[in-house]
């Protein structure tokens, strides 16, 4: 079962109770402070919980500047950061160079800004000072520049909790995918591709589902690797082989699990639908319907780890970065349903019924 870190209501017990999200702003050079922002000013989005902000007060006033958003946070220097009663906080990391917003592009400072940010935001977590964690988009070059040896968000999140199994999964309204591989170059997967490496995410997602997103009874699709689902193994075996195996673990942990089917047609909306969520075998097979779907309102989550997170579907647009141009649609997304399944978490832990599980 997954955990999350609930944090304690400093508030009082007579108070609704709303979750506190940490919010990393991702790579300073990039995007992720303008979407932070804009998501933020909207009360809607305030009212679902409580907020602190990891990352350069400076490049929030930048961003709001632009925007035409007045200030709606407080700040206190990243030190000094506990429990908060209500509103959004800034955990200043007023120390960390300057940067110019108008000249983005992969760099060492913005490296090691962004993993300060979520280093800082892990330990919050760890402390249950923040109930989940939603990341901003940061750049793989300027994390690699820094001296970081994981690619991305997902391992390194895996790394520092000790999670043995983690899966990348988006959500898309309805469509809610997981992924087998992730940032894995296409012709490396044959040497990957094994009975296990379909299973996880199958059994990852049936855990999401049920724990996260309370579907009781998780129904699962779960896509080919070969053109038609490999066509009785006329395309391809790995059908028969792999993924037909793992299939049968899948059934023999309850799980309600139907494949392998052809990709070209599970993901058209009117057969996707019928399915609580989906498993893909590798990066754009599940992500290009996922982000036709809802290219601005997609979200990103990590299976697996014992902690909340969530996170923007895009990266860091340095095209774009500085312009007032960033769309917050995903962000929204990301913090609405890092709320969510806080509270769908609490009420379960509170009242563990079908009753509640139906109400959340």
């Amino acid at each position: 079962m997954i955990h999350s870190r609930l944090a304690s209501d400093t508030a009082g017990a007579n108070r609704v109770w709303k979750p506190t999200i940490g919010i990393t702003m991702g790579d300073p050079c990039g995007v992720g402070a303008e979407v932070t922002v804009k998501a933020l000013a909207d009360p809607s989005i305030r009212s679902l919980g409580r907020f602190i902000i990891y990352g350069l007060e400076e490049m929030l006033y930048y961003a709001a500047d632009r925007a035409e958003v007045s200030p709606f946070w407080f700040r206190k220097h990243f030190e000094d950061i506990g429990p908060i009663g209500s509103g959004v906080l800034v955990a200043d990391f007023d120390e960390q160079t300057v940067f110019d917003p108008t000249a983005a592009r992969p760099t060492l400072e913005g490296g090691r800004a962004s993993l300060r940010f979520l280093d800082a935001a892990s330990e919050a977590a760890r402390q249950r000072i923040i109930d989940a964690i939603v990341t901003g988009p940061i750049h793989k070059v300027s994390w690699r520049m820094a001296g970081c040896r994981f690619p991305g968000h997902t391992d390194k999140l895996a790394h520092d909790f000790e999670a043995k199994r983690v899966t990348m999964m988006f959500a898309a309204g309805p469509l809610r995918v997981a992924l087998a591989s992730i940032h894995l170059p296409l012709f490396e997967l044959r040497h990957k591709f094994t009975i296990g490496f379909v299973f996880q995410p199958i059994d990852l997602l049936a855990d999401a589902l049920r724990n996260w997103f309370g579907v009781e009874h998780p129904r699962i699709a779960v896509a080919g690797l070969n053109p038609h689902a490999g066509e009785e193994g006329r395309f391809g075996d790995e059908e028969t082989r792999v993924i037909e195996p793992a299939l049968v673990m899948a059934r023999h942990a309850g799980i309600e699990v139907e494949g392998p089917l052809p990709a070209d047609t599970l993901f058209v909306p009117e057969i996707a639908d019928q399915y609580d969520g989906i498993v893909a075998m590798y990066h754009d097979q599940g992500l290009i319907p996922v982000k036709m779907r809802a290219f601005h309102s997609s979200v990103n989550l990590t299976l697996g780890l014992p902690i909340i997170r969530t996170s923007v579907d895009h990266g860091t647009a340095f095209d774009i970065a500085g312009r007032n141009q960033a769309h917050p649609g995903s962000m929204k997304e990301a913090i609405r349903l890092a709320c969510r399944i806080a509270s769908t978490i609490r009420a379960m832990a509170q009242s563990p019924t079908d009753e509640v599980r139906r109400s959340v």
